[in-house]
């Protein structure tokens, strides 16, 4: 680990013996460091790729590459034989092996593409990629659709998964029609985000809506979805019902004359560019759009994992709406328990009669997750999520009761 003579011969002795061809070397001994000696790194160039080696004595490791082309032969198990008789000359406790076929049309390599659930990264989950399928920078943030063994297409925006072919139902059943069935006749609908289209197409599902505006931030997030997400949006985007503006959702809720019975903030996570509209004031602004009786439905986090986020954002609603009922569900794609919020000056979906949901529910096709019996359970808040939402006596509502008044 110290010598750089030494590793060099056994590099070079075993790369010969495997019958890969040596072209050239370079090795750099490191200087001792702190008392310590200093570790080695080294490279053979070898007509067929390469081999890296780099020791680590302060760590007792040592990270060692094989790389070799198969363009004119197959040389995969001359690497194999060169990785094995190496390591095995270091006898190591534990050995860690990665390895990869580049290159190849046949076998693509398999990507496992991990996202973190808290902000303090100690709890992380993933799914296989076996083909990025398109990565792309928009002027707002980084587009990518993954194709998965588990669910399909998947789309991830900045580096956070956001929806797939195979489990989409959860996340936009839930979102859409716990709030739509508790009112009974939304007419007018606005979903800021959601530009996949997956909201939109559950929204049109109930009979009383006559129009749906789209306000997505970005449009090339809606021309993604429409090239690729056709198993997400069944072909929403047709629909003469859907009224898409591309551009700030802030600032169309702050311009526009419209009135709506349903809003939903189908919205990217607080720490990216929808950050705005997680906030009270965003809170306070929707209630001059919104009809007597409508609701805001959003999601609000994980309560497992970001319980400070779900507690702020739900004392945000509080401050502004007369009535918020918080619910959740575990979504497969997100790795974990996901809440949601319905906030309205006098709306509450556990009030409805059950009778009730069971007749509106009826009326709704091709649902997946979402049913009359289903309707009440996802209001049944485990206790750690009912006392994290709790609410304080410093969240009563004010605006709200003003601005109903005025439209009065």
């Amino acid at each position: 680990m110290t010598d750089a003579n030494e590793l060099a011969d056994l590099c070079r002795q075993q790369t010969i013996g495997v019958g890969l061809t040596l072209v050239d070397e370079k090795w750099f001994p490191f200087p001792p460091y702190n008392g310590q000696p200093g570790g080695v790194t080294g490279m053979l160039l070898l007509a067929e790729s390469h081999l890296a080696v780099h020791t680590w004595p302060e760590r007792n490791a040592v990270t060692l590459d094989v790389y070799v082309c198969n363009f004119t032969s197959d040389n995969t198990a001359k690497a194999e034989a060169l990785l094995r008789e190496i390591v095995a000359r270091f006898d190591p406790q534990r050995t860690e092996i990665h390895r990869l076929e580049r290159g190849s049309e046949q076998h693509p390599p398999d990507e496992l593409v991990v996202e973190a659930l808290s902000d303090s990264r100690d709890a992380v989950y993933g799914y296989v990629s076996t083909e990025r399928v398109l990565t792309r920078r928009s002027a707002h943030q980084t587009i990518e659709v993954l194709r998965t063994p588990r669910f399909g297409l998947a789309l991830r925006i900045d580096g956070y998964f956001m929806t797939s072919e195979g489990d989409e139902f959860f996340y936009h059943e839930a979102l859409v029609h716990p709030a739509a069935v508790a009112h009974g006749s939304p007419r007018q609908v606005l979903i800021v985000g959601g530009g996949d289209g997956g909201a939109a197409e559950e929204v049109l599902k109930h009979r009383s809506v006559e129009r749906v505006v789209l306000a997505e931030l970005d449009g090339e997030v809606i021309e993604v979805a429409k090239q690729h997400f056709a198993g997400v949006h069944h072909g929403v985007f047709d629909d003469p019902r859907l009224d898409v503006r591309v551009g700030d959702g802030l600032a169309y809720v702050a311009e526009t004359t419209d009135r709506f019975d349903l809003i939903l903030l189908d919205l990217t996570d607080p720490e990216t560019p929808a950050g705005s509209l997680y906030t009270e004031s965003f809170f306070r602004s929707l209630t001059r759009v919104m009809n007597p009786g409508a609701a805001v439905v959003l999601h609000v986090g994980t309560p497992v994992f970001e319980p400070e986020q779900v507690r702020g954002i739900v004392a945000q609603l509080r401050r502004v709406f007369a009535q918020v009922q918080c619910y959740g569900l575990y979504i497969p794609l997100y790795g974990t328990y996901w809440g949601f919020a319905v906030a309205s000056d006098r709306l509450r979906p556990t009030a409805v009669a059950a009778e009730t949901v069971h007749a509106r529910t009826a009326t709704l096709p091709d649902l997946q997750y979402y049913n009359a019996d289903v309707h009440h359970a996802l209001f049944a808040l485990p206790n750690y999520y009912r006392a994290l939402v709790a609410p304080a006596a410093s969240e009563t509502p004010t605006v709200w009761r003003h601005a109903a008044n005025a439209r009065h």
